[in-house]
């Protein structure tokens, strides 16, 4: 997918990613992580969790939600900023770092992240796109392989508030 295209669709999420994030984050996560986005080819109850993470160059907070599903008590999310030519900010902040901190529903974690490799990598594949079809098409969109991010918590931490996020980034 070209820049241009990328940019496009980027200006028409702006506006939904923030929405989201801030009904995510002022219910507590009693509200958001759960969502219908059938509209863009999803489920009807598809997932979503919040990942907090700190820019590599800003220093800021930032606080993402992303699709994700649940995979051998791992969590797994996937770094495919709608199928463009370029990885999230938010992946590239997460492989800065070796821990991740998490929130599903109304609980959060602080953990560790790794990406799978190989045939394990294929399966949490298709079992992610069994979860989530339309990341199949951002795939076909581009030549770069989309990153699979897997999640384990380690520990569990107070849930995400609004001003822990100090930075405005969407997805």
């Amino acid at each position: 997918m070209s820049d241009e295209t990328a940019a496009a669709i980027s200006a028409v999420r702006r506006d939904w990613v923030t929405e989201h994030r801030e009904m995510y984050l002022g219910s507590g996560g009693a509200q958001g992580h759960i969502v219908d986005i059938t509209p863009v080819g999803g489920r009807k109850f598809a997932t979503h969790c919040l990942v907090k993470y700190t820019g590599r160059k800003s220093g800021k907070v930032f606080i993402t939600p992303l699709c994700y599903a649940d995979i051998g008590g791992e969590v797994v999310i996937c770094g495919s900023k709608g199928g463009a030519d370029h990885h999230p900010q938010w992946y590239l902040n997460l492989v800065a770092t070796s821990e991740v901190e998490f929130q599903i529903a109304t609980q959060a974690f602080r953990g560790t992240w790794r990406e799978p490799e190989g045939a394990e990598r294929q399966k949490v594949w298709n079992f992610f796109i069994d979860c989530h079809p339309f990341y199949a098409d951002y795939q076909k969109s581009t030549d770069r392989v989309l990153p699979l991010v897997l999640l384990k918590a380690d520990e569990e931490i107070p849930v995400f508030k609004p001003e822990d996020a100090t930075g405005l980034r969407t997805a």
